[in-house]
């Protein structure tokens, strides 16, 4: 596939280190965008030799329409955002300002380069309008960002696609439930005296899936996704989160204290079809998940058996 400009927000995140190393490995320009100079000293970087990187504040409108008139780039994947429910509890103006706000930024910023192909990361956990209303401050924000993202697309011609992905997973540093588990078991595999690790039911169901697929995705979508389509990155396979626990527990000798939560059925989440929007499988595209499960988990402990917090993405 051939490869071009591409600009990469929130690439000091979890899924955007692997975004831009995948991206540089396939021979595109990559400019890496950070809130933050200080994450660059940070030992999560490990970026290869080349690739740009771009200081903005996403939320900062005059700062952002500065940068997409000096990098003028040719693709964008927008990862910058918040996700963290609790976090969305205490500041929702933060989730409203970081993920819809920022967004909007950006995407009028964009509407000088109308050939720009630009995906939106959202979220599996973001409700339909009309459905129900969303139940927490995270997915609300997720809502709307989507929203705005469609609407843009529509007034202003612009070339806006969307990705949701299902829950991510794989080595780096991460906030997501494999990896929070996996680096409780190492800390306890180093003697590490802590409380035990909880866990809201067994019996809840996740479908997880690799981010560097989630990345490969991306990028088939970007080369071959249909304007102002939705995609949805997904295993196909829900899994119980106690089964999951469990499969991580085989790979240590360790002594791992658990504490499971209520078994009270979960309310499944509910999505109705809009009329307005196109959704489809990246699938659909040609893609399909290359890393198993089981190899994703042993290289998130090999992660976090190595001890850095950050350096492997």
């Amino acid at each position: 596939m051939s490869r071009r400009r591409i600009l990469i927000t929130g690439a000091a995140g979890f899924t955007g280190r692997h975004a831009v190393n995948y991206f540089a490995a396939q021979g595109a320009e990559v400019i890496a965008v950070l809130r933050n100079p200080v994450a660059m000293k940070s030992p999560a970087f490990d970026f290869p030799q080349g690739i740009q990187t771009y200081v903005c504040d996403l939320s900062d409108r005059k700062a952002v329409a500065e940068m997409i008139k000096t990098v003028i780039p040719e693709d964008v994947l927008h990862l910058a955002g918040k996700n963290s429910v609790p976090e969305s509890w205490q500041n929702p103006l933060l989730y409203m300002e970081t993920n819809v706000m920022a967004t909007l930024y950006l995407l009028e910023a964009l509407r000088i380069l109308p050939s720009c192909r630009i995906l939106v990361a959202g979220s599996r956990l973001k409700y339909r309008i009309g459905a129900v209303l969303p139940p927490h401050p995270y997915s609300l924000s997720k809502t709307l960002e989507e929203l705005v993202s469609l609407a843009w697309r529509t007034l202003f011609q612009q070339q806006v696609l969307l990705a949701e992905p299902c829950n991510l997973m794989g080595p780096g540093s991460s906030t997501g439930f494999c990896s929070l588990l996996a680096g409780h078991i190492a800390r306890s595999e180093n003697g590490v005296q802590q409380a035990p690790f909880k866990v809201s039911s067994r019996s809840a169901l996740r479908d997880f899936l690799d981010v560097r697929d989630a990345v490969r995705a991306y990028e088939y979508i970007l080369d071959k996704g249909a304007n102002g389509t939705i995609y949805r990155i997904e295993s196909g396979k829900e899994r119980k989160l106690g089964d999951i626990a469990e499969q991580l527990l085989k790979l240590t000798q360790a002594a791992v204290p658990m504490v499971w939560g209520s078994e009270t059925a979960e309310k499944p989440v509910v999505y109705s079809e809009p009329p307005f929007t196109p959704e489809e499988e990246a699938t659909a595209l040609g893609w399909s998940a290359d890393i198993s499960f089981e190899q994703s988990l042993s290289d998130i402990m090999d992660y976090f058996r190595v001890g850095r917090e950050g350096g492997w993405a």
